[in-house]
């Protein structure tokens, strides 16, 4: 199977899977409200750090070792390194886990709100489960097996958002509504780990001496761990600072929560739409850019690179125009709040950076450049906590947002000089000044449509048309400049008759 077609299958399971994620975030949204999707979106972040800490630079680090030993066609180190791995993961996340509920009075004080804490005990339970099947996917990723990869990961998402649909909807129990949704992303975990588990078995998949791969797979993990941990930490205490702020500028408790709830609950998962069709990208080249690295193939590695990148551009690019006309009716329509939209409005140039840091990131690491994505995170996150630390007292949830736009301009201009230096080429800002030529007039022709529509139909009906619209414009420029051609596209997703017959 060819590289498009991949990563076609891949983008559709990663765009089912965060469509159903974005639909469960609605139903949390109206279940929890904004203050309780608050509490629990701070103890998910939490969460996150210990997750980080245990298995995150490993799978990525393991891929990248399994696509070194499949091109010296080693199988004893596949199996060895990833049995080093989940020895790792374990190492850290079982005593962890202990530590954490033997320390569980002094822990909960670190939450402002002592229901944060109930959701994040619950959690834990699920640590070492899902640290080890993070694990095991990571091996599916070295091993190209992207359809077992994708379709674990949307059946993870369909448990929980099943779990908890029944907890939240159709089971009345005296359990807090938060705390169910905290239980229903633990049984998820035990599901994707229990069938990723028996899947790699039965694909031939063995627990072997680790000797010769424990230590250079730890090192080697490190920075991309230490990269992300930090992220995890950043995440931890904005959650916690940016509360803070809105309240020593004069905001209840109550409201703080709830303004970082729209942003983080409400504004972000409309935001990282682009990430599911960026992530699949990532998932397919990571091995591919691996396997060209280590084979010293330049030119093939610059030009995966530069597609790369192009795709990013044009996903973030195709989507501006639609937030920038439709954001607010968008928010209105999906959470009931105009409060979101605007934000969903405001923030929509960010998808640019965003999108570049996304896909430069997971690039650069595949290429072994770790420390450095790691030092780029910091120097974004240095932008991200002067916004967060002054600004909330005259822009509110806006310090957040230009916040986020200040971290991923940083790291993106930080990744692609790098990247430049390693490819020796990198003609993508040229892609991105003729695709904002191509759909700049879209999103003024979608006001003016907008404007006119709203005056004869009903929000939602003009909201619809409205987009169709813009979509359609998009289409008819981008192919005008060249930057879609979709014959093209469709012989290198689809299989060519001769091969069929």
């Amino acid at each position: 199977m060819n590289l498009y077609r991949t990563a076609a299958i891949v983008t559709i399971f990663s765009a089912l899977e965060h469509g159903l994620g974005f639909l469960y975030r609605i139903i949390l949204s109206r279940t929890l409200g904004s203050e309780g999707l608050g509490v629990y979106q701070v103890s998910l972040t939490v969460f996150a750090v210990f997750l980080t800490i245990c298995s995150s630079g490993l799978p990525i680090t393991l891929s990248r070792v399994i696509s070194k030993h499949r091109a010296r066609k080693y199988k004893k180190g596949e199996h060895a390194a990833t049995t080093a791995a989940v020895l790792i993961t374990l190492s850290f996340s079982v005593p962890l886990t202990i530590l954490l509920f033997l320390l569980r009075k002094p822990f909960s004080a670190v939450f402002s709100d002592p229901r944060c804490a109930d959701v994040f005990y619950i959690l834990l339970f699920g640590l070492s489960f899902t640290s080890v099947y993070a694990i095991i996917r990571g091996s599916f990723w070295g091993n190209k097996r992207f359809f077992a990869y994708s379709l674990i990961e949307l059946i993870e998402e369909i448990v929980m958002i099943f779990v908890g649909v029944l907890l939240l909807v159709v089971f009345q129990t005296g359990v807090a509504d938060v705390n169910k949704a905290g239980i229903a992303v633990v049984v998820s975990y035990l599901c994707s780990f229990t069938i990723a588990a028996i899947y790699f078995f039965v694909r031939g998949g063995r627990l072997r001496s680790p000797r010769g791969e424990l230590l250079p797979l730890l090192k080697a993990s490190l920075p991309v761990t230490a990269m992300r941990t930090s992220s995890s930490l950043m995440s931890s205490l904005i959650s916690v600072l940016f509360p803070m702020r809105l309240m020593s500028a004069g905001y209840t408790a109550s409201r703080a929560m709830s303004e970082y709830g729209v942003v983080y609950g409400m504004v972000m998962p409309v935001l990282m739409i682009p990430s599911s069709l960026i992530g699949s990208i990532a998932l397919v080249l990571v091995p591919e850019l691996s396997e060209c690295f280590y084979k010293r193939e330049k030119e093939k590695l610059s030009a995966l690179v530069e597609r790369a990148l192009n795709a990013a551009l044009l996903i973030a690019g195709m989507l501006i125009p639609f937030f920038l006309v439709c954001g607010e009716g968008v928010g209105v329509w999906l959470y009931a709040s105009a409060e979101s939209g605007r934000l969903i409005e405001a923030s929509a140039f960010i998808l640019l950076p965003m999108s570049l840091t996304m896909i430069s990131t997971s690039i650069l690491n595949s290429l072994g450049c770790e420390k450095q994505t790691l030092l780029f995170f910091l120097f974004g996150s240095a932008a991200m906590l002067l916004s967060v630390w002054f600004l909330p007292k005259y822009l509110g949830s806006g310090a957040l947002l230009l916040g986020m736009a200040g971290d991923y301009l940083v790291t993106a201009a930080c990744s692609l000089a790098l990247l430049k230096k390693k490819t020796g080429r990198l003609s993508s800002l040229r892609y991105l000044g003729k695709l904002t030529l191509a759909l700049a007039p879209a999103a003024i022709l979608g006001y003016v449509v907008r404007g006119l529509l709203m005056h004869v139909l009903s929000a939602f009906p003009a909201l619809l048309l409205t987009a169709i619209f813009v979509a359609g414009v998009e289409i008819a420029l981008l192919s005008l400049f060249r930057l879609l051609a979709l014959p093209a596209l469709l012989r290198k997703f689809l299989p060519s008759r001769k091969k069929a017959a």
